[in-house]
């Protein structure tokens, strides 16, 4: 889980692309580090979000974006109905099957975006009332969006997780490490 993004090489406009995705996963799954499911599921501040539950969602959220990059339908249909569950865990879900999901999306995520002939391919977006009628996107677009996205999630998490026990994501990203070793 890099903490900093080193481009590799500077002809690989996919590669750093997918190097900052893959950072921004990396923050946001230190945030769960060592938790058990009780305590990544608790809700320690005034926002009914949680850390399992920004997992879940970001998870969902990313694999919604490459199916609909790929004219896929989603995975995992979501409406007024069951909107909320996509930021928790619900029956036998678990932290460690939501991370382990969202490693498989991590790998569908960088096949496809390597796979596509062209970062300018577009897409449609859906019609929704928070996206412009008629608008196409690139898949430039969507692997920077997946980046907005995660990072934005992985500041709420920071933000939980210091409530929660103090930790900062500066000891966190010490711990990962030492364990790493």
């Amino acid at each position: 889980m890099p903490t900093h993004v080193i481009e590799q090489n500077p002809a690989d406009e996919r590669g750093t692309l997918l190097a900052f995705l893959d950072a921004q996963r990396g923050g946001l799954r230190r945030a769960v580090h060592g938790l058990t499911d009780e305590q990544a599921s608790s809700r320690p501040s005034a926002s009914e979000l949680s850390l399992a539950g920004l997992i879940k969602h970001v998870a969902e959220t990313e694999q919604g974006w490459i199916r609909r990059a790929a004219g896929l339908p989603p995975a995992v249909q979501r409406d007024e109905s069951n909107w909320a569950e996509s930021f928790r865990l619900v029956s036998d879900e678990s932290l460690a099957g939501v991370l382990a999901h969202w490693d498989k999306i991590a790998e569908e995520t960088e096949s496809f975006l390597r796979s596509v002939p062209s970062l300018e391919d577009t897409f449609a977006l859906p019609e929704a009332p928070w996206f412009p009628k008629d608008t196409r996107v690139s898949m430039r677009w969507v692997a920077l969006h997946l980046v907005e996205e995660i990072a934005r999630h992985a500041g709420h998490a920071d933000v939980i997780r210091e409530s929660l026990d103090g930790k900062t994501a500066f000891e966190l990203v010490a711990e990962a490490g030492a364990g790493a070793a």
